[in-house]
């Protein structure tokens, strides 16, 4: 492995935080800077010797800056391999000097983007000079340190002063990986700005905020987390997160967006699916009816709601082993009584938008599909049954139908008063999972006569509305489009209960 004396740097960034201290290293250890524009000003400005790439070229800066470093005496300095005779005796015939650092941070698209800038201004900040100086002298790293974002001018600048200015190979292909993190990322921001409507048929998916969980599902599989986790939730207290809590609390938040603006409401949720769910005129009784759904499953699980929770609420839940309780704010005594438990975890959920799209491996490649925004309403239902619907039990098939539509398939889902009886989840047959959901609901000692049902897709037959009415079921919500629909409806004709479709399937897989 050959070490490197840095004898020279070039110097183009958009970002000067933190660059001085490492310009006044690099003086510090004579080494020759060539910088442009306003980093060059920068440098000037601290009283620091610096060569303008314009005396390298003998081309100014051109078209409104667009060009100022796309040169071969600026290339060339970069990309000659220093041990190949050729190369050398170019540089000499060419008047081309030697470059043994670029340091580069690229002009900000993503944040222009997401500032909901101009597309001309998004536009003039796709960087061509920058990237170009990052792909070749991270190409030849073997002879060129390349540090192409401000993130990495930390790391930089400890290495000048630990080494006194020379850099073995090992040190410049790390800079040169993190610079091709770095190109690629940027190159997939620009072409997921230009294919927003996926017009091109090709998946870009990066992610620079990376985290190792401790392990996957199971403590013999690796795990990581790529993603921006603190833009969605302020934490507040707790054990880190692993794969499966993250797993549950983004099934959480899912679920409760459903009734993000509505009266508070409680749930508890296991292994991706709520056992426990429930609106009341106070977070309290909604937490303590919500709970009373299956106080079993609740132990270890992830609790959310969508209000504040305040000290009644948090002494309810301080009873209960949890993983996670989720909230968009929590009282001061409510956080006290919770922080009772060192490893629970408390999150603050903010006021955001989840992802548009949905992506999940699949054999040896990946699925995407836009995020299911379709959620059931009382104006879109269709009455197909001569029993019509009361109210109450209009607003309860709405509620069951929001939770089904976060539910594992095949699922049915069991409410009343507003309240999550039991559902089944996963299962093969939508008879099982009915037979499950009505054993679940009695276990616990629910009475169902007057309760609702909801299905995530149509009945093929009509079982599971008889076995609905066997067990006091009045009402049904479900998508409806089986070609036997009328078998369906005819036994709800003959057995008074009512049946509305909503023209929309929810699987969930």
């Amino acid at each position: 492995m050959s070490n490197k004396t840095i004898s020279s740097a070039l110097i183009s960034v958009f970002s000067k935080d933190g660059l001085a201290p490492i310009v006044k290293k690099l003086n510090d250890l004579n080494v020759t800077i060539y910088s442009t524009g306003g980093t060059e000003k920068f440098i000037k400005d601290l009283g620091i010797d610096v060569v303008p790439v314009e005396d390298v070229t003998s081309y100014p800066s051109i078209l409104g800056g667009r060009v100022k470093t796309l040169h071969p005496k600026v290339f060339g300095g970069i990309l000659n391999r220093q041990n190949h005779d050729g190369d050398v005796a170019e540089l000499k015939e060419f008047d081309i000097p030697q470059i043994d650092v670029v340091i580069v941070d690229l002009y900000p698209f993503e944040k222009t983007v997401a500032s909901g800038a101009s597309n001309q201004d998004i536009i003039e900040k796709i960087d061509i000079g920058g990237i170009s100086l990052i792909r070749a002298a991270a190409k030849n790293y073997a002879d060129v340190t390349c540090v192409s974002s401000v993130d990495d001018y930390t790391e930089f600048l400890e290495l000048l002063e630990s080494k006194n200015g020379e850099t073995s190979e090992d040190d410049r292909r790390q800079f040169a990986a993190k610079a091709f993190n770095v190109s690629s990322h940027y190159d997939s921001a620009i072409f997921n700005y230009f294919n927003k409507n996926n017009e091109i048929p090709s998946l870009k998916i990066s992610e620079n905020n990376g985290k190792v969980l401790r392990y996957g599902e199971n403590p013999h599989q690796k795990g990581f987390f790529f993603g921006d986790f603190d833009k969605i939730f302020t934490k507040l207290h707790g054990k880190e997160l692993s794969y499966n809590n993250l797993l549950d609390v983004d099934a959480a938040v899912n679920l409760m967006l459903e009734f993000k603006n509505d009266a508070p409401t409680f749930a508890v949720l296991k292994h991706n699916n709520a056992c426990g769910l429930a609106q009341r005129d106070t977070l309290h009784q909604a937490y303590v009816d919500a709970l009373a759904g299956d106080p079993v499953s609740a132990f270890g699980g992830v609790l959310i709601g969508n209000t504040e929770i305040d000290l009644t609420t948090a002494e309810e839940i301080h009873k209960l082993f949890c993983e996670v309780v989720i909230a968009p704010s929590f009282s001061p005594e409510a956080l006290e009584i919770l922080k009772g438990k060192k490893n629970r975890i408390l999150l603050i959920l903010k006021d955001i938008e989840m992802p548009q799209t949905n992506v999940r491996s699949c054999l040896n490649g990946v699925l995407v599909q836009d995020r299911n925004n379709v959620t059931d309403t009382l104006e879109g239902l269709k009455a197909v049954t001569k029993t019509i619907a009361t109210t109450e039990e209009l607003d309860d098939l709405i509620f069951a139908s929001k939770i089904c539509k976060h539910t594992k398939s095949n699922t049915i889902v069991l409410v009343k008063n507003r309240q999550l009886c039991a559902s089944g989840t996963g299962q093969t047959s939508r008879v099982d999972a009915l037979n499950q959901a009505i054993h679940k609901a009695q276990s616990f000692k629910f009475d169902l006569k007057g309760s609702v049902m909801a299905s995530d897709a149509f009945f093929p037959f009509p079982d599971c509305v008889e076995i609905a009415d066997n067990a006091g079921i009045t009402a049904v919500i479900q998508p409806g489009g089986s070609i036997k629909d009328q078998l369906s409806i005819d036994y709800c004709n003959e057995n008074n209960i009512a049946m509305v479709m909503t023209g929309t399937r929810h699987f969930k897989h």
